[in-house]
């Protein structure tokens, strides 16, 4: 059986190497022949496909059916939103492709394990929900504190010397180095110049 295996984590202090390690042991004892490991590192898993390379590329082999199965993890490797999940799940099925999960010791080639692997969807992006809502209450509650939120507001003699440094064609990326500010922030005083004009 040809094995890709993919791994994630969602910031870049942590590592894939734990994941790797323990499903390269499960392929070994099975026999599965290990195809590619595709590793997704300081990306979170509510990100879409598009801003995520390994997967990416793990669903590129998936429609080219280069493999039989997807070892990972756990399934909030794979994606913390019911709708990604679901439709990934569909996809994988749709072209025979299984799915082993270890955490759950889980394996889709059989019907009990694509049910389980449903159910396990709607917990993860349960999760996702809970995380959400304690953002938003925290939010809340600074701001109900007094705590000002967002960007702090440009001081007028930075945006005036951006200003000027833009009228004499510097680059945004040299002016932001010189101010000290994002490149976001030269690049919206630059299309307020340019409106302006």
């Amino acid at each position: 059986m040809k094995v890709a295996i993919y791994s994630r984590v969602s910031t870049t202090s942590q590592t894939v190497e734990n994941q790797n390690r323990e499903l390269r042991a499960v392929a070994d004892r099975l026999g599965w022949e290990i195809v590619t490991v595709l590793s997704d590192e300081g990306i979170s898993g509510a990100k879409g496909r598009d801003e995520r390379p390994a997967f990416d590329r793990l669903m590129t082999m998936v429609s080219r059916k280069e493999i039989d199965m997807i070892a990972c993890w756990s399934v909030d490797r794979i994606g913390r939103s019911l709708q990604n999940l679901v439709s990934f799940l569909q996809e994988i099925n749709d072209r025979n492709i299984n799915l082993y999960l270890h955490q759950q010791n889980l394996d889709t080639s059989t019907p009990s394990g694509r049910a389980m692997f449903q159910m396990m969807s709607v917990f993860a992006d349960y999760s996702r929900s809970l995380i959400r809502a304690r953002v938003n209450s925290g939010l809340a509650r600074a701001k109900a504190n007094g705590v000002k939120l967002g960007r702090p507001k440009l001081e007028l003699a930075k945006k005036k010397r951006i200003e000027k440094l833009l009228r004499d064609g510097q680059s945004i990326n040299s002016i932001a180095k010189l101010v000290k500010v994002g490149n976001g922030t030269v690049h919206r005083i630059h299309q307020s110049l340019k409106e302006a004009a």
